[in-house]
């Protein structure tokens, strides 16, 4: 009987999330297209922006998924509760204990398919729009197409003039320190790459190098160099933390604390989206909570004024945490994991209060 039921209440939830879901990533998907053509050029016309704008809705998804959990396990639940069936299975001896376990099933599922989208679904796709629409804008063969950008390898500096998805640098200019932070050499290449083997190739390379007895200068048609730097530490550089999934913020962070570089942006990115996936499974258990109580007799709407407030005050906190975080200099897990732990203990205390 408890299998039925729990099944009963996964496919409730489960069923009034997607539709939810549905409706807020059309909205957001609207919204995304119109952003998108205020700066329509080059090849990058209207049909290109429907496209970069159905490409971003599975990282759009992971990221309302918490709100769509919410919303959609109060109208669910709330439907039980109207309904009165939610008083037949307590009335049936199932304790509210058992019945948040039941609900608390639905919200695992829902976490690993939040998980799977913001791992292997939602960066990928979101990184491939971001280089379509660039490429699309400037054209390949565009010299603006590509960003300069400065990377660190220890005692070594690159400054890489032009960077594109195919790793085609342009001019490339090299910083070499000595262990005193005293200027070692100067060099430039005017074509750079990296290889399959992540050898860096150099073309007319010139380099200037200080000695204590003078100056030495060498020169080559082609050098070979090898860095720290490898294409995917680069590319995970050239795009935002965002397109970046978590075992590439992971590599990312790495790099960057090995470098004694700033990581405070990937690493709040990284705890925030994994607060983010945890809430996923608290929400329904919060929906529940509420359905006991006043929201037992009333309306849908009623249900979802409740589900987008606490939904937009879950939100508008998690996102001011962050961003206060890296102005301040906080722990990055400290305020990403206070919004959702906040409603893990509102959660407690309202299901404890229930009799």
């Amino acid at each position: 009987m408890n299998g039925i039921l729990s099944q009963y209440l996964m496919r409730t939830i489960l069923t009034s999330t997607a539709l939810v879901l549905v409706v807020l990533l059309a909205l957001a998907g609207l919204f995304e297209f119109i952003a998108q053509l205020d700066d329509v050029k080059g090849d990058f016309g209207t049909p290109q922006a429907v496209l970069f704008a159905a490409l971003r809705l599975p990282n759009l998804a992971f990221q309302m998924l918490p709100v769509s959990a919410l919303i959609g396990s109060l109208l669910g639940l709330g439907a039980l509760a109207a309904n009165s069936e939610i008083i037949v299975m307590r009335s049936s001896g199932l304790s509210v204990a058992r019945l948040a376990g039941m609900v608390a099933i639905t919200g695992f599922v829902m976490l690993v398919i939040t998980g799977l989208l913001g791992e292997f679904i939602g960066p990928p796709l979101d990184y491939y729009a971001r280089n379509m629409r660039t490429e699309a804008r400037h054209g390949k063969d565009d010299n603006r197409f590509g960003k300069e950008t400065w990377v660190k390898d220890g005692s070594v500096f690159l400054h890489l003039e032009r960077v594109n998805a195919e790793f085609d640098f342009g001019s490339l200019y090299i910083f070499r320190f000595n262990d005193d932070n005293e200027l070692a050499s100067i060099a430039k290449a005017e074509n750079a790459g990296i290889s399959n083997d992540d050898r860096w190739l150099l073309e007319n390379f010139r380099e200037t190098r200080f000695q204590r007895n003078g100056v030495q200068a060498v020169e080559s048609s082609v050098a070979i160099e090898s860095f720290d730097v490898n294409t995917e530490m680069l590319g995970s550089s050239m795009v935002k933390s965002t397109s970046l999934s978590a075992r590439g913020l992971l590599s990312y962070i790495g790099y960057l604390r090995r470098n004694s570089l700033d990581a405070s942006l990937y690493e709040t990115e990284l705890w925030y989206r994994a607060s983010r996936t945890a809430a996923v499974m608290i929400m329904p258990m919060l929906a529940l909570a509420f359905v006991f109580g006043s929201l037992r007799s009333g309306g849908a709407g009623a249900r979802l004024m409740i589900g987008v407030g606490i939904g937009l005050a879950y939100y508008l906190a998690s996102e001011m945490l962050a961003n206060s975080g890296q102005v301040f200099d906080l722990n990055p897990a400290l305020v990403s994991w206070l919004p959702s732990m906040a409603l893990l203990l509102v959660t407690v205390i309202a299901l404890a209060r229930i009799r």
